[in-house]
């Protein structure tokens, strides 16, 4: 267990801390081009998994509203007790869900990938954020309006069950994370992290500072540092400049905890 290293600066300076550690290590070199994903030439080029599984004729319903976006590292997707203005299916990259505590402090509760989209609570009727999701990883999205989106939900049942159960699959891996967060030690959860952001992106290569590591574990830089270091010696993850490589796979997967496994088989019973 890693208890009383829970991340000390106060709401405010968290913030700050957050956009100077993202500014210093994470900057992104991704562009990303606007096709008309309404096309039917386009509708074989959608990644994301919810919207790729729905049947042919759905799909090719919602498209037209659905347009394609960058995410910049930094971008804010959702704010905390603010309306819901769009969803965003992610095409690539991944966002991060973050909680904030009344102390300031602040921790991660969760990631999304091309496995889902940001703003699926518009599907149980609730229309305002609870946690900040945040790009952590720059890609692109399919973004549709709010509005659009109840809409649809309305009109296409597949639609509405695909996100319901991506809905009971997000709460699995929140509950889960919560598990390991308070049980686990920091070189299993630093392992699961580093998988769940390396299934979320299109290179062994992540653009990770250890800072930022530190910020979304709830520790301290040093104990990072040192787990880091220790993962590197082993020739799992090589560590340099703002940057980690994953180079041994296997070797993640079996130092991170039966926590990264619960959630994944989860989503794979849920979304298959």
């Amino acid at each position: 267990m890693d208890n009383g290293l829970i991340f000390p600066y106060p709401r405010r300076n968290a913030r700050e801390f957050r956009q100077r550690v993202l500014e210093r290590g994470q900057h992104s070199r991704h562009t990303c081009e606007e096709p008309d994903v309404s096309s039917p030439s386009q509708q074989s080029t959608v990644r994301n998994r919810l919207l790729a599984a729905l049947p042919p004729d759905v799909l090719a319903q919602l498209l037209p509203n659905l347009h394609r976006v960058c995410l910049p590292l930094r971008k804010t997707l959702a704010a905390p007790a603010k309306p819901i203005e769009a969803v965003y299916f992610i095409e690539s990259g991944w966002a991060s869900m973050v909680t904030h505590l009344d102390e300031g402090t602040q921790a991660e509760v969760g990631l999304i990938g091309r496995e889902g989209l940001v703003g699926q609570s518009l599907a149980t009727g609730v229309d305002t954020a609870f946690a900040e999701a945040f790009v952590q990883g720059a890609g692109e999205a399919l973004r549709m309006e709010a509005r659009a989106f109840q809409r649809e939900l309305d009109t296409h049942p597949a639609l509405f069950r695909r996100v319901l159960r991506y809905t009971e699959a997000m709460h699995a891996q929140t509950m889960q994370t919560a598990a390991c967060n308070g049980r686990h030690g920091l070189e299993q959860r630093l392992a699961r992290w580093i998988l769940m952001a390396h299934d979320r992106a299109d290179s062994d290569d992540l653009p990770l500072t250890q800072e930022f590591l530190a910020l979304m574990l709830c520790v301290q830089r040093p104990s990072v540092t040192v787990v880091a270091r220790t993962l590197q010696q082993a020739g799992i993850i090589q560590y340099a400049q703002g940057r980690i490589t994953v180079l041994d796979r296997a070797g993640l997967e079996a130092t991170a905890c039966d926590c990264y496994r619960a959630v994944r088989e989860r989503f794979n019973q849920l979304l298959g």
